[in-house]
């Protein structure tokens, strides 16, 4: 393995890992944990304790009508609470997996008897949580920014333990480095997913396996808007018995599961686990469906991750854009390589997708999702069947760049700095409902 190909592996590490829930509750149960163990908060009880945690409009937002795992309840609060009672901070994007009925109740708890605040944080990065907890040993603190796992700060009594942003870094922390400072090219993604070593990236079909139980979970359950059952149940009539269908109907279903509390993980992208499913769900789907071999699947999955990684890296974690819009084109170029494709075709249905569902906003986590995840799924096909036929929106229509990195850089432009008042009047009317 050469240096670079190592330094890409851990990349992918870095950005696709298990979360249990949407990331956004998730990111506030994980600080709320940190912070109750450095309080010496005891588990499993409502106990003494109590929390207020600011967080960016963005986290709000995208936690106010998502389900959380095992309760079938709804939002940060029960988050906050679950994250008090058994959250356990070394699970990271897993904090609630220990989680059973008796936390609930005690949750529940701790809810009535009004022990947890949340509160919007004023000029703060727009991923950030501080979780402040009173407990036994006395106030503690802990900060997350700018990624869902990232403790950036910690505190108790008044004197800061740990502060990363003041260059206390972990070795972990040291070796970590914004995704745009990789410099990746789609000609260096598409090459390394060509030649990598099969040993060297096998672990990325611990994808397929994980959000391939959740999709099936999604069709066999009753979850939230049943999207993609309703593909499912519909595809003779409505949809025809292709592949387009099949594909959107796994996907949704997994997305269905996931945004309405289903208590499996899902393998995340870039901190979000329905970018994860809809980046590899088509993929997976395509493989099952035409019988590809484990190698062909890692190859294309590698393809798909690094390509959403890539084009995230210039939106931020959190955006007005919807992050299905990055994923389903990364899904969208590993079709065109399970086809077959070539670095010209996969740069195409790149092109067709920015040129399609570019702006399609988030308004928040929920179950709706699964209808925006299919509709992506439904593009991604498309833009590969054409790229495939040789046909690529044009460099003379609306954002598309003859070369392909620059038009990468607009869809970011666009979805960080063109839609943040876009981003603003979305959460000032959902707050106001």
């Amino acid at each position: 393995m050469t240096e670079r190909e190592s330094e890409l592996i851990g990349l992918i590490h870095r950005e696709v890992k298990p979360a249990l829930g949407c990331t956004e509750p998730i990111a506030v149960a994980l600080a709320v944990a940190r912070a109750a163990e450095l309080a010496g908060c005891p588990r499993h009880t409502d106990g003494d304790m109590e929390a207020e945690i600011e967080v960016s409009g963005n986290i709000l937002k995208n936690g106010m009508g998502v389900g959380i795992p095992g309760t079938g309840m709804i939002g940060l609060p029960v988050a906050s609470a679950l994250g008090l009672v058994c959250g356990r901070s070394e699970y990271g994007l897993e904090v609630l997996k220990d989680l059973t009925p008796e936390d609930v109740k005690a949750a529940k708890a701790m809810l009535a008897g009004k022990k947890i605040r949340i509160l919007l944080a004023k000029e703060c990065s727009l991923l950030y949580v501080k979780a402040t907890v009173k407990g036994p040993a006395g106030t503690a603190w802990a900060v997350i920014e700018y990624d869902h796992d990232r403790i950036v700060e910690t505190g108790l009594e008044g004197k800061v333990l740990t502060d990363l942003r003041s260059g206390g870094k972990s070795a972990a922390e040291a070796s970590s480095k914004p995704t745009p400072d990789y410099h990746l090219t789609v000609r260096e993604i598409f090459d390394f997913a060509k030649t990598v070593s099969i040993e060297d990236i096998r672990f990325i079909l611990e994808q397929r396996d994980m959000n391939l139980a959740l999709a099936v979970e999604g069709m066999g359950g009753d979850y939230g808007l049943g999207v993609g059952k309703s593909i499912k149940e519909n595809q003779l009539e409505v949809y025809g018995d292709d592949f387009m269908s099949y594909a959107m109907a796994m996907t949704a279903a997994a997305s269905d599961a996931r945004m309405a509390g289903c208590t499996l993980p899902a393998m995340s992208n870039s901190g979000s686990g329905n970018q994860g499913i809809t980046v590899s769900m088509p993929v997976i789907s395509y493989a099952l469906r035409y019988g590809v071999d484990d190698e062909s699947l890692a190859r294309a999955l590698i393809l798909s991750n690094l390509v959403a990684i890539h084009i995230k890296g210039y939106l931020g974690k959190l955006s007005a854009l919807c992050g299905c819009v990055v994923a389903s084109t990364g899904s969208s170029c590993g079709i065109v390589y399970l086809r077959g494709g070539d670095y010209g075709q996969v740069c195409a249905a790149i092109k067709n997708m920015i040129g399609n569902i570019t702006g399609m906003v988030c308004d928040g986590a929920k179950v709706g999702c699964a209808m925006k995840v299919a509709s992506g799924v439904s593009s991604a096909v498309q833009s590969c069947v054409l790229a495939l036929r040789g046909t690529c929106v044009c460099e003379t229509d609306g954002i598309i760049d003859k070369d392909i990195e620059k038009t990468i850089r607009n869809l970011g432009s666009i979805g960080s700095s063109g839609m943040r008042s876009t981003d603003n009047l979305i959460q000032e009317i959902m707050l106001c409902k």
